[in-house]
């Protein structure tokens, strides 16, 4: 028992995938968050690097962050650390054997893998390292399809590949304990997807996303502007009930043309009900329906417990919302012998600014508190600062993160969390306070982005007749 209350403040290090590497830091905080425990890196922390030490934690801890997480690859429990193998050393044998000996009895087996950042070892050299650390007390017998026990020695080669040191730059012996969940990566791609359309979104960051809202199970979570369902399948991933809305009748009953290559017309039973049966979790798909983003459709009160969406940009997909014709200046007198109003309701553009502005006012009246709002803010990088991100007196800022598109576009992945319910003097606070005032620049966002694919065509085609010029050197 007293092995096991000193084996509760161990000192853990999380290897990390070198990908979506701004996305990590939110997802690791928020699923610790779910256990109540803080992040706690200690000193030193360098948030690019791909090896995170982390304090304060129990192996259950570590365990349920690597059930969740897509950004790290492995967990381990951190038997020691150093600059060169002579510092490993120093720090191995001051290790506890308290903390060692469950480990290394003789009737356990074990393996020692060579992990290295940044550079990649032939066999051989991977055997001379696993071989110079006999001096530590395994007692066990190796056994290397099923081990018992795996250790791990990592290596770090540090962040540049064009200049690659012949030694680490720090080295890292532990125990493992978990991998995290970059299959699901591969397993829910969108190419192995049943029903997909032009934005579906990337199976990666749909897991990355549903842990930055803190998804969990029993959840009923909302997508305003759903598409093909991507969302929808990661979150019911984690145990929560879904739903969503959409402007477009066609993706939300699945039909109309299909988004694949090689292929017309959807299929009869392409839809996002069917996405989620692909993945065994149909039971928790709540409904989806045709709804337009801009109208209220919802009864007054908390409903969500989370709001994640990749609302429309104006690129791929068109941002528009209903109306009528008096609100379409440019519209034609309808014909004098026409009585009544049309049961097909007028298509408006629906601006970038004012879909955020209802986002929202939306998850400030129908999250519950604690609940977040996670969506995709697009950006024109030149003209881009932090005031130009919404905000809402309602809604506690938690994250924002870069994912860049272009040389000059990007958006950022905004997570918001609702700290209490709205007041009749929010309302005033959101005229009278500059930073709850929206961004109209995002409604340029189309023209801007455009604009700068034409300028990197125009670039082109004058090196082009440059190099016509010099006779094709």
């Amino acid at each position: 028992m007293a092995v096991h209350c000193n084996r509760t403040c161990l000192q853990y290090l999380i290897h990390l995938a070198h990908d979506n590497v701004d996305f990590r830091l939110p997802e690791i905080m928020a699923l610790l968050s779910l256990r109540g425990k803080p992040f706690d890196p200690g000193e030193h922390f360098k948030q690019k690097s791909p090896f995170w030490r982390l304090n304060g934690l129990s192996e259950e801890d570590v365990r349920s962050i690597m059930a969740r997480t897509v950004c790290a690859k492995s967990a381990f429990e951190l038997w020691g650390h150093g600059k060169t193998h002579s510092e490993l050393r120093t720090s191995l044998l001051k290790y506890p054997k308290e903390n060692m000996s469950p480990f290394l009895q003789k009737d356990s087996t074990y393996k020692i893998n060579v992990y290295t950042f940044n550079k990649t070892l032939e066999f051989e050299d991977r055997i001379k390292k696993i071989d110079a650390m006999e001096y530590l007390p395994f007692e066990g017998r190796v056994h290397l399809k099923n081990p018992n026990h795996t250790f791990c020695l990592l290596e770090d080669y540090g962040m540049d590949p064009n200049n690659i040191p012949e030694t680490p730059l720090y080295l890292y012996f532990g125990r493992w304990i978990a991998d995290g969940q970059r299959e699901l990566i591969r397993s829910h791609s969108v190419k192995r997807r049943h029903f997909i359309g032009n934005t579906s979104m990337d199976a990666g960051l749909s897991f990355i996303m549903a842990n930055h809202a803190r998804i969990k199970a029993n959840d009923l979570v909302f997508d305003p502007f759903v598409g093909t369902g991507s969302l929808l399948v990661a979150c019911s991933h984690f145990g929560a009930y879904v739903c969503g809305t959409d402007i477009d009748f066609n993706t939300i009953h699945g039909i109309g043309k299909a988004s694949r290559k090689n292929q017309k017309w959807r299929g009869p039973d392409e839809n996002i009900r069917a996405n989620l049966r692909q993945y065994g979790s149909e039971r928790l798909y709540v409904d989806v329906l045709v709804s337009d983003a801009s109208k209220p459709i919802w009864r007054d009160g908390v409903l969500f417990d989370a709001i994640i969406t990749d609302p429309p940009y104006g690129i791929r997909e068109s941002t528009r919302r209903t109306g009528c014709q008096k609100d379409s200046v440019t519209s034609l007198k309808p014909p004098e012998e026409y009585v009544g109003d049309s049961h097909v309701p007028v298509s408006m553009a629906y601006h970038l600014s004012d879909i955020f502005t209802d986002l929202l006012s939306f998850s400030a009246h129908h999250l519950v508190i604690g609940g977040r709002l996670v969506y995709w803010l697009p950006i024109y990088r030149p003209e881009y600062c932090e005031e130009m991100v919404p905000l809402h007196p309602c809604l506690r800022l938690v994250s924002n993160c870069e994912q860049t598109l272009s040389s000059h576009t990007s958006r950022r992945l905004i997570t918001m969390e609702k700290i209490k319910e709205p007041e009749e003097t929010d309302a005033l606070a959101d005229l009278s306070d500059p930073q709850f005032s929206p961004y109209r620049g995002h409604n340029a966002f189309r023209e801007k982005y455009f604009s700068g694919i034409s300028k990197r065509m125009l670039t082109g085609k004058e090196e082009s007749n440059k190099m016509a010029a010099n006779g094709g050197e």
